[in-house]
């Protein structure tokens, strides 16, 4: 059945489509919970401050969130991890010396860090003393920043590689500093952009279910506190993210020029100053935008501070050289889209709180529910437009993508892409309706945690000491 599927379709394609599939459905989790970490230790901090039972409420409510989160976004990591063996094999073997250790350090470091307060976090509220049990929360949510760190370091290489040598057997091998790999020219630009996306993200979504909660009783005290803590991130983050990815698309434009060449959809050069094109259809047979909508030079002032700087376009590359225009010239323009919404609900707040509205705002609270899945969309978006415009290269200049896929049959792929989307959309849609579940449940008041009143499970015929004592 697959070699009648499959045996016509190029085996690089499929192992390229399972990697975005899988990808796609494991950064949706991180992305979240990398922010609900942090989000979760805020709420601690504020109840130990303040003493107010809302804060530990609310800490309660989303810590049951996150651990569903956070254990989808581990198994996903793991299967997508597989196919460096499975698929890219050769990109393994080439590239295995630099990517390796920073993954293990990812895994010594983030994971086991994680993996050691995460247990004490959801289970340790009342095992131990509330210090101890925030200085857990603390950990697990720097952990989520550490291994964000790392997998970026890793993703960063693969875009500007710098640090390394080239073996004679065509090997990428470290060479004399890994400080050189690791803090590679566009690391810091992605981290700091990623990292604010998942805040960005997580504030959305709890804006969003704040929103539907007040939307049902504008009184509910725990559905304010959310509902004004989402909006004063969107109000203060979401300017910081457009600047932030301002001086990312400069370091691109740097080190990267045709993916930025892309984005933009310039395929002939400016020398008098780029148009930045609002709309437009890219047509890569003819080298041109088709019923393009653009602002004469934008694109100029945007990328070099002015507006007759000229720009260099895809004419001046060969066209095995380019990347899919279309695909990351959309993806782009959604990534922005977004960003500018999210900076347009985050004014309107600030509108509404000048207008002693914030709560009794039933246009803005629809807005924000319309806006709770948009930072999941923008950072998809963003990642397409990274890996995308990246190719047809796995290390940017260096190792093209058709040289670092293992040499398997197209069926061969192909059954394990129907399998992955099969069993993907069952396990974890099933926990995403789950996620969904617990959000639609109202915060209150004692609201219980994930700790379980039962106690830990006995094998059979051990009895509790405190059933002897209650049987005499």
């Amino acid at each position: 059945m697959f070699e009648s599927l499959f045996g016509s379709v190029d085996a690089v394609l499929l192992a390229r489509i399972q990697f975005a599939f899988t990808v796609s459905f494991h950064f949706i989790f991180p992305a979240f919970s990398i922010g609900l970490a942090s989000y979760l230790a805020v709420l601690e901090g504020l109840w130990l401050k303040t003493g107010q039972s809302h804060y530990l409420d609310l800490f309660r409510y989303w810590l049951k969130i996150f651990a569903v989160t956070f254990a989808m976004g581990v198994v996903s990591g793991i299967v997508m991890s597989y196919q460096f063996g499975t698929n890219w094999s050769v990109f393994s073997d080439k590239a295995g010396s630099v990517i390796g250790p920073l993954m293990a350090y990812e895994v010594l470091t983030a994971f086991f860090l994680e993996a050691g307060f995460l247990g004490v976090m959801l289970f340790g509220m009342n095992k131990v003393g509330p210090r101890l049990h925030f200085t857990a929360t603390l950990m697990v949510a720097i952990g989520t920043f550490i291994s964000a760190f790392w997998i970026l370091s890793a993703n960063s290489w693969m875009q500007t590689p710098t640090g390394h040598i080239i073996g004679e057997n065509g090997q990428f091998l470290p060479g004399e500093s890994w400080w050189a790999i690791i803090f590679n020219p566009s690391f810091p630009y992605r981290l700091v952009h990623t990292v604010i996306a998942a805040y960005l993200t997580t504030a959305f979504v709890v804006g969003a279910v704040g929103a539907w909660h007040l939307l049902k009783d504008r009184a509910n005290p725990h559905a304010r506190i959310m509902f004004s803590m989402a909006m004063w991130m969107a109000a203060l983050v979401a300017p910081v993210q457009i600047f932030a990815g301002d001086m990312h698309g400069l370091n691109t434009l740097e080190h990267q020029p045709v993916k930025v060449m892309a984005m933009e959809g310039h395929y002939q050069s400016h020398p008098e100053g780029a148009p930045f094109y609002l709309f437009g259809i890219p047509n890569s047979k003819e080298q041109r935008i088709d019923y393009a909508i653009a602002i004469p030079k934008a694109s100029s002032l945007i990328l070099k501070h002015d507006p007759n700087a000229p720009l260099a376009g895809l004419d001046t590359v060969p066209r095995d050289e380019q990347p899919p225009v279309g695909i990351v010239f959309w993806s782009f323009r959604i990534m922005v889209g977004i960003g500018m919404l999210m900076l347009g609900i985050g004014m309107w707040s600030l509108l509404a709180r000048v207008k002693g509205r914030l709560y009794d705002w039933p246009l803005l609270h629809r807005g924000a529910m319309l806006m709770g899945p948009s930072g999941f969309v923008a950072v998809i978006a963003g990642w397409v437009t990274t890996e995308v415009g990246r190719q047809p290269y796995t290390v940017y200049g260096l190792l093209r993508t058709a040289d670092s896929a293992s040499p398997l049959a197209a069926p061969a792929v192909g059954a394990s892409l129907v399998a992955f989307v099969v069993i993907y959309f069952a396990v974890f849609g099933a926990g995403t309706w789950y996620i969904l579940k617990l959000m639609s449940h109202r915060p209150k008041s004692g609201e219980a945690g994930v700790e379980t009143e039962l106690g830990p499970t006995r094998t059979a015929g051990i009895t509790p000491a405190s059933a002897l004592e209650g049987g005499q």
